[in-house]
């Protein structure tokens, strides 16, 4: 079996709670962002941003903007919630904020560059295994936090995230889960019908 239909067909996402936060080289880093820019953008918009978020800089964003922005819609947050919140990046050695940033562009529907940014993700995602670590794309409760978004370099008015990927390293290997069987989504379609 080719190794590449191999890896996409086992491929599986590590659960956040599973990596550790050690530092990610940043020849990996460019290598991973390489590989995740290499989706298709009809007019080459690049209607998508990605912010690295590593070091200091994720303790920063958990006590100066997650926990502010957590107390706001949790008026009754436990300190362990709280707490939870302000360590929220340091689970991982590195986070890719992937911001949608959609155009307006006379021919390119704003649905299109949306899926773009959705492919970029997913391939930041898999290069991210691909390089043997352990790496989980989520939203969260934070991914509609407008002062992370501008904190981030986002604009509230035309900019939203798409996701955060979160990358280190693992020692384990996670268990397979239930999946879609493709018999149940799929179907040929036959013009007789």
């Amino acid at each position: 079996m080719n190794p590449i239909v191999k890896f996409l067909k086992e491929r599986r996402s590590v659960a956040i709670r599973n990596l550790l936060p050690d530092p990610i080289p940043s020849t990996d880093l460019q290598e991973i962002i390489n590989c995740g820019i290499r989706v298709p953008d009809h007019g080459i918009l690049a209607p998508w941003r990605i912010k690295i978020i590593q070091g200091e800089a994720r303790r920063y964003l958990g006590e100066n903007i997650l926990v502010p922005e957590f107390i706001k819609k949790q008026a009754n947050a436990s300190e362990k919630m709280i707490e939870v919140e302000k360590n929220r990046f340091l689970r991982a050695g590195a986070i890719l904020s992937v911001i949608s940033r959609v155009l307006p562009h006379p021919k390119i529907p704003e649905w299109e560059m949306q899926l773009s940014c959705g492919a970029l993700c997913q391939n930041l995602l898999n290069a991210s295994l691909a390089l043997g670590y352990g790496a989980q794309w989520v939203t969260e409760w934070y991914s509609e936090s407008k002062e992370l978004l501008q904190t981030l370099g986002g604009d509230h008015k035309t900019d939203r995230f798409a996701g955060f990927i979160y990358i280190g390293k693992t020692q384990t290997t996670p268990i397979e889960r239930r999946r879609v069987v493709a018999e149940d989504v799929v179907e040929k379609y036959n013009s007789t019908d």
